[in-house]
């Protein structure tokens, strides 16, 4: 009986550290929120760091000053107006791709529903979007794109600039993840 407890619980234990883990210090999150003949409302940050299990378990963290805007202004005022960096400085993304086995991926792309919480400025909301993964030479590739509003996370857009700022925000994300 002690031996079957003990193998037991070495059974378990390497059933628990097998999962395999893909990471990235490098990804990409774009957003987009211009009108037409305005000013361009454009940010990328390529400083995301992204986990992903092999049970699809996904987490996402972005530092929020990471964001680069052609123009200086619009980045400043991004910071210290809408998103208050120095109060809320990341955004993260928690959540699970339906579906997903390392052994359903190739080479070809295969989409996949990812949900999950987005939080930013200390608001959470759930997204609910497709992926788009495939794996070349053990590195996974994920893209996806979302629309959401500013007032989801308590954005206040102020009357004066409200016609040059989309009210549809589009975000875009890339990783490339190696094994971990």
């Amino acid at each position: 009986m002690k031996t079957k407890i003990i193998l037991l619980f070495i059974l378990v234990s390497f059933q628990l550290t097998a999962q395999e883990k893909f990471y990235t210090k490098s990804g990409t999150i774009q957003f987009e929120s211009s009108v037409p003949s305005f000013e361009e409302v454009k940010a990328t940050n390529t400083k995301v760091t992204a986990i992903l299990k092999d049970d699809g378990t996904i987490a996402a963290l972005a530092l929020i000053k990471a964001f680069r805007f052609k123009i200086a202004l619009m980045e400043e005022h991004f910071n210290e107006n809408y998103i208050e960096s120095s109060k809320f400085p990341k955004a993260t993304f928690s959540g699970k791709i339906n579906g997903f086995s390392m052994q359903s991926l190739s080479s070809d792309e295969k989409e996949f529903l990812l949900n999950g919480k987005l939080s930013i400025k200390g608001i959470t909301t759930k997204i609910s979007t497709k992926c788009f993964i495939k794996i070349i030479d053990g590195v996974i590739s994920l893209h996806s794109k979302f629309t959401t509003k500013p007032e989801d996370f308590g954005i206040k857009i102020p009357k004066i600039v409200r016609n040059k700022i989309a009210q549809e925000v589009d975000v875009s994300l890339s990783f490339i993840l190696k094994k971990k």
